[in-house]
């Protein structure tokens, strides 16, 4: 084995520690808000309420943040449904998501896009860029229309994978509106499940996942196709 690929391995291994290391720290980051609830949104919420017109302002930057460290966002966003109603809601949801998606990536970038780029090699990292360039966006909205995807975790990988920051904040509005309505009218209709709104927001919840799960398996055919015919010289 030559000194160069000797030095070519250790730098992969390198990537790869850093890589693990956050991958690591975010798991342990979601079980700590997630499962073991160190953070008690209920009492953040009503500490927001008392700050009369600023509320729904001051919910969405503080539930922006709370998501990008992995509060989970229905917890929020059905607590923006009880502070605000369905309607206000909605867009005080739909704002703190599109704040947690540019925030997560910006961090994913920052922490992950030199050793994934390292891991993949450069013709690789050059045909991804090129996908990225050319269908990142939609790629940004497919996943927020999958059942069960985390957003913020996938926003921490969008943002590794060099997606824009703003693909990620177009693609995180387009593709959450549905389930920022869901969540926020679940909220906000907590006290009657049975009411129209609750059955509407389920309505809606279903038709989303039929539509996710099938462009998510449409999406990942495209890009894989792609991914195999683009050569690097011909990437605009």
């Amino acid at each position: 084995m030559t000194d160069h690929d000797d030095s070519s391995l250790t730098s992969r291994w390198r990537h790869g520690a850093r890589l693990a290391a956050c991958i690591v720290f975010l798991l342990g980051m979601f079980y700590l808000v997630a499962v073991a609830r160190v953070i008690d949104t209920n009492g953040i919420r009503d500490m927001i309420a008392e700050t009369g017109p600023a509320a729904p302002f001051v919910y969405a930057v503080v539930s922006a943040l709370l998501g990008a460290i992995l509060v989970p966002g229905p917890i929020l966003a059905a607590g923006s449904g009880l502070l605000f109603g369905p309607l206000a809601g909605t867009f005080v949801t739909l704002g703190a998501t599109v704040g947690t998606a540019t925030v997560s990536s910006f961090l994913g970038r920052r922490a992950g896009r030199e050793s994934a780029r390292g891991l993949i090699g450069a013709d690789r990292a050059e045909r991804l860029d090129a996908q990225i360039e050319r269908r990142g966006l939609w790629a940004v909205v497919g996943q927020r229309f999958v059942p069960g995807a985390p957003d913020a975790l996938s926003s921490y990988l969008f943002g590794a994978l060099g997606v824009p920051l703003w693909q990620m904040a177009t693609g995180a509005f387009i593709g959450s509106a549905p389930r920022a309505f869901v969540y926020t009218a679940l909220g906000a209709s907590i006290g009657d499940l049975s009411a129209p709104l609750a059955y509407t927001a389920i309505t809606v919840w279903c038709i989303t996942a039929i539509i996710g799960a099938f462009a998510a398996h449409r999406t990942w055919r495209t890009w894989r196709r792609h991914g195999e015919e683009v050569d690097p010289a011909t990437k605009p």
